[in-house]
């Protein structure tokens, strides 16, 4: 159910599954190119060249540049979800701490930090792009919130919990970088902690 939500949040529209293999090809090289290398810095010459495709089918498909990066945040955000998911349904309680895990296994692939953080530096408030990441945190926040209430209905304030937890865990998440994948592990701990209370 949280994972349904979570895709239907920010509208309907974009479905991966639907995309022509060309198209499907520039999701892909732009999503690793815009992490890689950061939004502002590619443009979508490099993008229609690296998939061998033309300006005009990028551009069919995802209208503009701006398009292009709702899509990358949309599908990065839909894919890690079903990660997530998956690594709650197998969690023994308290489930919360599969964000924990799920966070620590990123630190492994991940090596330009978070996507959403990064796009957020680069993006200006009005962005089309900024709603999408809004409701990635703010589904994060929401699920670690309905886990708590699911799993320790003793739990006074499940909310306010939960937000401690989230920035207990995107801190340690952006800051891993600087101080070491351990700093996940402490996080966890923590967070153990707070949550037998």
């Amino acid at each position: 159910m949280a994972e349904r939500r979570s895709r239907l949040e920010f509208g309907t529209g974009f479905d991966v599954a639907t995309l022509t293999p060309g198209a499907r090809r520039i999701l892909d090289v732009a999503s690793r190119l815009f992490y890689e290398q950061g939004i502002h810095a590619v443009g979508v010459d490099t993008i229609a060249a690296e998939s061998k495709v033309t300006k005009p089918i990028l551009y069919k498909n995802f209208g503009n540049k701006d398009g292009l990066v709702v899509a990358y945040l949309r599908h990065r955000h839909d894919t890690w979800w079903e990660t997530l998911e998956a690594a709650i349904a197998a969690a023994a309680a308290p489930r919360a701490l599969a964000f924990f895990d799920v966070y620590a296994e990123d630190t492994r692939t991940i090596k330009r930090g978070c996507a959403y953080l990064n796009a957020a530096a680069e993006l200006r408030e009005g962005h089309p792009a900024y709603p999408v990441i809004r409701h990635h945190k703010h589904a994060v926040c929401r699920r670690l919130a309905e886990l708590i209430t699911e799993d320790l209905p003793h739990v006074a304030k499940p909310k306010l919990l939960a937000d401690h937890l989230f920035l207990l865990l995107e801190g340690a998440f952006a800051h891993h970088q600087i101080y070491g994948a351990d700093l996940l592990i402490e996080a966890r701990e923590t967070a153990e902690s707070l949550l037998r209370c």
